[in-house]
C-alpha cells in the first residue's frame, strides 16, 4: 500500500497544492509550525479516522475559507484507487473511486496507515481512556465492524446510565433494566474479545520491537485488565454471562451513582517495562520506545492481516532518538512508505522536501 499523489485546498495552513512522495521514506524538513504535522494529519485522514492531534472538522478549513478538500491516489488491494474527503460545516464527506460514501464507516479499512507524534506519549503517561482509543483505532482498520459492535456498546451504555439516573424519582423504570444489561453485555463480550485477541497478537511483535530498541536491556509487557473477573482464554459466551454476572452485582452502586462502573468502558491496557508500570516508572525515553513499539506492533498486524504494508506516518520521532536507535527503527520499516517530519535534515533519505509558509519545495 502505498500513496502516489496527495492534493489538498484550503486545508489549515498549507497552500493549494500537490504532494508526489515516493515510494520508500519520505522526509519532509521545515522549521516548527510551518505545516509539517498538518501535511502527516492530511494523509492520516484518508484512513477514516479523525485527526489524530484531537482537532474539530472546523479547526481543519483554512482561516477565511467555508470549506476544506483533500485528495489522494494511492495503491491498495491491488489496483490504483482515489479517494476525495471534503469538510464543509463542521462535517465530512467522503468520495471513494467516485462513488459517494454515506458515512465514513464505510470507508474504514481501504486506506490503511499507522501515526505516531510526541503527543501520543500520552498513551502511556495519560489514563486509560488513550490506550482503549488506541486499541479500538487499531482494530477498527483491520475488522471495520468492530466499529458497529462499540456505537452498539456505547447507545446501549448511554441508555443505561440514563436510566440509572432516573431510577431513584421513578423507581417503577427499576424493572426495565434487565434488557439494558443484556444488550451492554452482548455487545461488550463482542468488543472484549476482539481487544483480547488483537492485545495476544500485538504483544509478540512489540516486545521483538522493543527488545531490538534496546539492544536486549529491558523487557516490555502488555496486560488486558478487565473490570469484572474472567477465566484465561475464555470465549464470547463467558465473556458475556461474567459481563452480565459483574452488571448485576454492581446494581445498587450503579444506580447510587448514576453511572454503569463496570464493562469495556473501564478496561485498560497495562503497559509494563521490566515488569514495573511504565506509566509510573517509565523514564522519557522508555516511555517513547514502548509507543514506538506499539506503533510498529501495530503496522506489522496491519500488514499481515491485510496482505500488504500499511503507510508509516512518524512526525518529529526519529530525529530525537540516537544514530543506532533511527538505524534500527529505519531498518524495521524497509518495504514500507514512510512519512518522517524533522526540523533538520539528519535522517537518510533520497526524498526530501522542504516546507516552510505551508509551501513545499524540493530546496531548502
Amino acid at each position: 500500500m502505498f500513496v502516489k499523489k496527495i492534493e489538498f485546498k484550503s486545508y489549515r495552513n498549507l497552500k493549494d497544492s500537490q504532494y508526489i512522495p515516493s515510494r520508500g521514506v519520505n522526509v519532509i524538513c521545515g522549521s516548527n509550525a510551518q505545516g509539517k504535522t498538518n501535511l502527516v494529519e492530511c494523509i492520516w485522514l484518508f484512513t477514516g479516522g479523525r485527526s489524530f492531534r484531537g482537532s474539530k472538522e472546523k479547526d481543519i478549513i483554512s482561516f477565511g475559507q467555508s470549506n476544506a478538500k483533500i485528495k489522494a491516489e494511492f495503491f491498495a488491494e491491488g489496483r490504483d484507487q482515489i479517494m476525495e474527503i471534503s469538510i464543509e460545516k463542521g462535517r465530512r464527506k467522503a468520495t471513494l473511486n467516485g462513488l459517494e460514501r454515506n458515512y465514513l464507516s464505510e470507508i474504514i479499512g481501504t486506506f490503511c496507515a499507522v501515526v505516531f507524534s510526541p503527543d501520543h506519549l500520552t498513551l502511556v503517561k495519560n489514563g486509560p481512556e488513550e490506550r482503549r482509543s488506541f486499541l479500538d483505532g487499531a482494530i477498527c482498520q483491520i475488522y471495520p465492524l468492530y466499529a458497529a459492535y462499540l456505537s452498539r456498546y456505547k447507545k446501549a451504555l448511554n441508555e443505561r446510565n440514563a436510566l440509572l439516573k432516573s431510577i431513584p424519582s421513578k423507581p417503577y423504570l427499576r424493572e426495565t433494566i434487565d434488557v439494558w444489561d443484556e444488550g451492554l453485555a452482548s455487545a461488550g463480550a463482542r468488543v472484549a474479545l476482539k481487544r483480547i485477541n488483537y492485545i495476544n497478537q500485538l504483544t509478540e511483535n512489540a516486545v521483538s520491537i522493543y527488545d531490538g530498541i534496546s539492544s536486549g536491556k529491558e523487557k516490555l509487557k502488555l496486560e488486558y485488565r478487565m473490570s469484572y473477573d474472567t477465566s484465561p482464554g475464555c470465549g464470547l459466551e463467558e465473556l458475556y454471562e461474567k459481563n452480565l454476572k459483574a452488571l448485576k452485582e454492581k446494581r445498587e452502586e450503579d444506580i447510587s451513582c448514576g453511572f454503569t462502573t463496570t464493562g469495556i468502558h473501564r478496561d485498560d491496557l497495562i503497559i509494563k517495562i521490566n515488569d514495573r508500570p511504565a506509566r509510573s516508572f517509565g523514564s522519557q525515553g522508555q516511555q517513547r520506545s514502548a509507543v514506538l513499539s506499539l506503533k510498529l506492533a501495530e503496522a506489522a498486524l496491519l500488514g499481515i492481516e491485510k496482505g500488504e504494508t500499511p503507510v508509516i506516518l512518524l512526525d518529529d520521532v526519529l530525529s530525537e532518538l540516537d544514530p543506532s536507535r533511527q538505524n534500527f527503527l529505519l531498518t524495521r520499516l524497509g518495504g514500507m512508505q514512510v512519512f518522517i517530519t524533522c526540523c533538520e535534515k539528519n535522517i537518510n533519505s533520497e526524498s526530501v522536501v522542504y516546507m516552510k509558509d505551508g509551501m513545499l519545495s524540493a530546496e531548502e
